[in-house]
């Protein structure tokens, strides 16, 4: 997945140190903007030919909490098996607490730290910016999802790795109306078929 470079913090006041978490928004996106198909599969993403991608390992290094939706938590459930094999949560989240967002029961991986929250984002976010410490947070999907945390002003980052593939329809990466007052491109960079973007988000004017 898409990486993003630690940053320097300084943490001798705790207070401070919460209230500096960032939210970013790290996705795989086809070219006309869809994250998903309309059956909510990656097979679009799996078939590109990549040798070279953004060092996910330090992309996570200053995340210290995820933030996803139901329907990409219970895709990564079924996807790698995690709750026959939850040996393999570690090895792609660590020890991080994983906040979803959902209405309904869902399982959980054992040792897994998965906390469920409902209603509106903003109603969550002390919580998850408790949870985050001196850390930032990742929001690993979806689009409406990131898109409520934009509402709330709470979405600081869009990273975007974007693929050579179009779909005709599924799940949009931001489904928002965004103008160009409010992003602020910061880089741009090849890997092998993709190009990954980084853009910082302004506040609503």
């Amino acid at each position: 997945m898409p990486a993003a470079p630690g940053r320097p913090r300084a943490v001798s006041d705790p207070a401070a140190s919460v209230a500096s978490m960032r939210v970013i928004y790290n996705t795989a996106t086809t070219l006309n903007g869809y994250i998903a198909d309309e059956e909510n599969s990656l097979a679009w993403l799996f078939a590109v030919e990549s040798g070279s991608m953004p060092d996910h390992i330090a992309f996570l290094e200053p995340m210290t909490v995820l933030i996803m939706g139901s329907t990409t938590y219970e895709w990564v459930l079924r996807e790698e098996d995690l709750l026959a094999h939850p040996e393999k949560w570690p090895e792609y989240f660590g020890d991080r607490p994983q906040f979803v967002f959902t209405t309904r029961d869902l399982p959980v991986p054992a040792g897994a730290d998965v906390r469920f929250v409902q209603g509106p984002v903003a109603d969550a976010l002390p919580a998850i910016r408790e949870a985050a410490g001196d850390g930032d947070a990742w929001v690993v999907g979806g689009g409406d999802l990131a898109g409520q945390l934009l509402d709330a002003g709470a979405l600081d980052e869009v990273q975007l790795s974007v693929a050579p593939a179009a779909l005709t329809g599924g799940a949009p990466v931001l489904p928002r109306r965004l103008g160009p007052d409010r992003l602020r491109l910061r880089s741009a960079e090849r890997y092998d078929q993709f190009v990954h973007l980084v853009y910082d988000v302004r506040p609503a004017g």
